[in-house]
Order: C-alpha cells, then structure tokens, then sequence
C-alpha cells in the first residue's frame, strides 16, 4: 500500500460533484438570552459543492467565524438546517460526531498546538486517523511540513517556531489526513506574501487533485483571485455569492 493508498475513515458516501458538500437553509443563530439576546446570523442560505475554494469574506464581527464553528459542529444549531455531506451534525451524538469531526480539517484563527508536542508530533496526532502503516504515516506528514517549508523545522516545539510557522504547521494539521472539508478562518494572516503563495497553492492543489471542499474566512485581497467563489457576509447576512473561476 502507498501512501496515497492509504485509505480514509469511511463515515459518508463519496460525494458526487452535484450534490452539495454542505448545505446551509434558513440558519439562524443568537449569543445571550433576554433583552441581551443578540442574533448574529440571519436566514443564512449557501451551499459549497466537491473541489470548490470558496472565500467566506466581510467586516469584522459579520458572523463568519461562527458560521464555521456550525458548520464544524463547534457550536449547536439553534434554528434552520444543515447538512455536511449528507450527514445532520445536530442528531449525531458521542462517537458518531466525534467520526463526523474527523472528515473535516479545522484551521483556526489562532493555531492551537499543545505547547509540548513538536510540529511533527502534532500533525502526525492528525495523521492517526487514517490506517496507515507508521512508515507511511512519517512520509505523509514529513512531506507536507518540508512543503510548506518547515523541513528544517521538524523537531521544534511551538514556543521556537515563529507566529507563521505555527500557522503553518496548523494548515499541515488540518490537511494531512486527507479531509473532505476544511474550514480555514484567516489561515494566512500570518503569513508573508511568499508562504501565502504556498498554502494557497496547495489548498489549490488540494481542491483540484483530492475534490477536497474548503472554505476560508479571509479579508485578504491576495487569496481572493485563487478562489472559485467569493461570498461576502455582512451583518449576519450574505449580501453577495460571486463566482470568480469560469
């Protein structure tokens, strides 16, 4: 067996590039109860097909960032539905949920590594998931950290690593088990223009080649023209959902 073998937690069918990889309808969600009650998505319609980078962009405070918290089962739904591929994350429960979050690829705001694990140890923590002989494993996740340039970088732990290394090895976390859906909040943020182009080249890479569906939370102009969606959330709401790629 190789390592692009090396078979995948089976816990849904095989999308179909027709049929919605997330489907979101009608969701509503509020922070607080009472007179502090504050809703901060209204009525949020998307949907997000097989292979698809699509750019999740607004004002700070829009809702974005939880939006993908739902999406990722993070947070509870409160009102309308959602389905991600295929599966309602809101009657899953125990062990069942835990599978359904081992099909998506989290990358945070801020990269949340255990201080005491090394960059290799926390994306070969991912790499765990898949049935894989540790040979390939250590090939999988050494050849996606020397990608994104982290080769010499192996053996540090996060408090020698800059904040864009850490960012770095979080987008190798997220993607080394080969997920069908990665949510990405601001993942180039820390990122200068060079290593920018790199994670934005594999994500491409990844969405082309694996099917694999990403959704990023960006304000930044210069991922903008790699995607193939660019939907714009404001107040809650999605005022604009443009294709960019023919």
């Amino acid at each position: 067996m190789s390592v692009e073998d090396c078979p995948k937690p089976v816990t849904a069918p095989a999308p179909d590039a027709r049929t919605p990889v997330v489907r979101v309808e009608g969701l509503r969600y509020a922070f607080g109860s009472g007179s502090a009650r504050r809703v901060v998505l209204h009525d949020v319609e998307l949907e997000l097909f097989p292979g698809e980078l699509v750019i999740l962009t607004g004002p700070s405070g829009s809702g974005k960032t939880t939006l993908l918290s739902l999406i990722g089962s993070l947070r509870r739904l409160q009102e309308g539905s959602l389905e991600v591929m295929g599966l309602s994350p809101r009657e899953l429960r125990g062990s069942a949920l835990e599978r359904y979050r081992t099909q998506i690829g989290f990358i945070f705001q801020l990269h949340n590594l255990f201080p005491a694990l090394t960059a290799f140890q926390s994306v070969q923590m991912a790499m765990d998931l898949r049935d894989c002989s540790a040979a390939e494993k250590r090939e999988r996740v050494v050849g996606i950290l020397a990608g994104l340039g982290l080769q010499d970088h192996l053996h540090y732990k996060p408090d020698h690593l800059s904040g864009g290394q850490r960012q770095r090895v979080a987008i190798a976390r997220a993607l080394v088990h080969d997920p069908s859906l990665v949510l990405a909040d601001e993942p180039t943020a820390a990122l200068d223009r060079r290593n920018t182009e790199i994670v934005l080249e594999l994500f491409r890479r990844r969405s082309i080649d694996s099917g694999v569906t990403i959704l990023m939370v960006s304000q930044d102009a210069r991922v903008f023209e790699k995607a193939d969606r660019l939907v714009e959330l404001v107040d809650g709401r999605i005022v604009s959902d443009s294709s960019i790629r023919g």
